[in-house]
C-alpha cells in the first residue's frame, strides 16, 4: 500500500470509467452489480435494526435529492445523526468506513444541510456517523458506530 508521508493516509488511485466501457479487468463496466446493491441494502437493514437497539430514532432512509443520498438520518435525544453506511464482506479494498474519503464527507455535509432546509428540522446539534458493516461468510453481520466520525 502506498501512504502519504505528510499524514500516512493511503493514497487511492482512482480511474472513472463510463457506463459500457472496459474496466481494467477487461469486463465492460455497467455501474453498481446487482449482488452488491442488496449486499448494501441488507448492510444498511442491520445497520438501522442497531441504530434502534441502541436507542437512536431513524425519522428517514434513503433520502434522495439531484446531488445524492443520505442512508439514514436519526434522532440521539435532541443531536440529530445523519448516518452513511459501508458494508463490506471483505477487507480486500479497505475497511468500510476508509470508503468515507474527504469528498464524500464534504457531499454527505451539504446533503444535510439541504435536508434540514428542505425539511425545516432544527436540531440542538448535527453530528456525522459511519456504520461499517461487515458480514461474514455465514451471513451474519457485525456493525460498528463511529460517532462523530466526521
Amino acid at each position: 500500500m502506498i501512504v502519504r508521508p505528510s499524514t500516512g493516509a493511503p493514497v487511492v488511485h482512482r480511474t472513472r470509467v463510463r457506463d459500457g466501457d472496459a474496466g481494467p479487468t477487461g469486463r465492460t463496466v455497467t455501474g453498481m452489480t446487482k449482488r452488491n446493491q442488496a449486499v448494501g441494502a441488507y448492510g444498511e437493514r442491520c445497520a438501522v435494526r442497531y441504530l434502534i437497539e441502541t436507542g437512536l430514532r431513524p425519522v428517514a432512509r434513503n433520502w434522495r435529492c439531484p446531488d445524492g443520498e443520505i442512508d439514514i438520518i436519526a434522532w440521539e435525544g435532541s443531536v440529530l445523526a445523519f448516518c452513511e453506511v459501508k458494508t463490506r464482506r471483505t477487507d480486500e479494498f479497505g475497511t468500510p468506513a476508509e470508503a468515507v474519503v474527504p469528498a464524500k464527507a464534504r457531499r454527505l455535509r451539504g446533503l444535510a444541510a439541504r435536508w434540514l432546509a428542505e425539511t425545516g428540522t432544527t436540531a440542538d446539534e448535527v453530528r456525522f456517523d459511519v456504520l461499517s458493516v461487515r458480514l461474514s461468510a455465514a451471513g451474519s453481520a457485525r456493525v460498528e458506530h463511529l460517532k462523530g466520525a466526521f
